[in-house]
């Protein structure tokens, strides 16, 4: 049995019918598309339950009802569907990128990727779009046949946003668009963008319900006033947590509609033929230029009244702290790591010490948030 292309699609989405394929050649899925078996395999794996309790900017036992990066992933996915299925592009490629797209990050959100590309700056430094492929490419130990997920190279193309021409040349098929400066797939460019729109609103929310950020403040932002204005005129007299559900759920949306009426506009415009055209052309997914402003003004408000918040400092610094000294104790001395991330075999010592940190990297780099507070008072503390 085979699994035919829904007739919907576009003639310029990806088609799984057509994909480059895999890495290792395997029997066809079946009774599923090759991108409905990434998602599977995506959603089965080892790295994606660990996104339960890594967090987005609340440390995990902040509190219960922040975002995690489980509930990020699917929070694009659901954003990025719901356009593809308006643009006629496929959806479940970009369903399948945007849950494992944020597959290699470290525990404690930012602060931890950054102290680990500290960490590691002598031997490749850390990225987690490139920890996220080698998650999918290696790390993950399911089958027989094969290291990592075996996944199509379209859903690879889409995990790795973006790459250093450096670490472009290593990577093979997926790298070759960086160095040749052409565009992935729509559903690629569009993953990317229903990431944006899900961690600038959700953070709002957060925020707001940390009591980091308030109303009057966020009022500061002309888009989130316009649509709080919106909100209180509609419903007199609203309150709680309703009045910002109202007003970040019409922020989201105004996004949302942008978003494909621009990427409509900008696909008639060009007129692609196929996938190949669509590599070749300019970026046509994207915001109108009045709301990718208005996106961008959101995000520095953000980055500067809410992830560098005196309070959210104090947690970075100590999670900066925790995976800084665990990467100097194991780096130091391998035989406190686990047996699978202890590099024997190599008798060159540069090269012995530089997997031997890459390995540190991924041991730590796959922690949640809570084992990493677990495994660095194991290691420092006596009692």
């Amino acid at each position: 049995m085979t699994h035919e292309a829904p007739p919907h699609l576009a003639p310029y989405a990806a088609n799984s019918a057509n994909s480059r394929g895999r890495r290792f050649s395997e029997t066809p899925p079946g009774s599923r598309s090759e991108f409905q078996r990434d998602r599977d395999r995506i959603v089965h794996s080892t790295a994606f339950r660990r996104l339960e309790y890594k967090t987005q900017v609340f440390v995990n036992h902040e509190g219960d009802l922040f975002r995690t990066r489980l509930t990020h992933s699917i929070e694009v996915a659901q954003i990025a569907r719901s356009c593809a299925r308006n643009l006629q592009l496929n959806e479940d490629l970009v369903e399948a990128i945007s849950l494992a797209h944020d597959l290699g990050h470290t525990p404690f959100g930012h602060a931890g990727q950054d102290e680990l590309n500290n960490c590691m700056k002598d031997y490749g430094g850390f990225e987690h779009n490139l920890q996220s492929l080698r998650v999918v490419d290696e790390l993950e130990q399911h089958y027989g046949a094969f290291d990592g997920l075996n996944l199509t190279f379209e859903t690879r193309e889409g995990i790795l946003k973006h790459c250093s021409l450096n670490n472009a040349r290593q990577l093979g098929d997926v790298g070759v668009r960086f160095i040749e400066k052409k565009q992935p797939s729509l559903e690629a460019q569009l993953a990317n963008l229903a990431d944006e729109i899900a961690y600038n609103n959700h953070d709002i929310d957060d925020g707001l319900r940390s009591g980091l950020l308030t109303m009057a403040l966020m009022s500061e932002v002309d888009f989130f006033a316009r649509h709080l204005r919106e909100v209180e005129a509609t419903y007199p007299g609203i309150t709680g947590r309703r009045v910002i559900h109202e007003t970040v759920r019409r922020m989201i949306n105004a996004l949302i509609v942008d978003l494909i009426h621009t990427s409509q506009s900008r696909i008639a415009e060009l007129a692609p033929r196929d996938i190949d055209d669509v590599r070749n052309a300019p970026q046509l997914i994207a915001f109108s230029d009045a709301m990718a402003a208005e996106a961008a003004v959101l995000k520095k408000f953000l980055r500067e009244k809410l992830y560098r918040h005196y309070q959210v400092n104090r947690m970075t610094a100590k999670a900066r702290r925790i995976i800084g000294e665990m990467f100097g104790i194991f780096a130091g001395q391998p035989n406190l790591l686990p047996p699978d991330y202890q590099v024997r075999d190599i008798a060159d010592e540069s090269q012995r010490l530089h997997k031997q940190a890459r390995k540190v990297a991924d041991y730590i780099a796959g922690m949640t948030d809570r084992y990493a507070i677990r495994e660095h008072r194991r290691l420092f503390v006596m009692e």
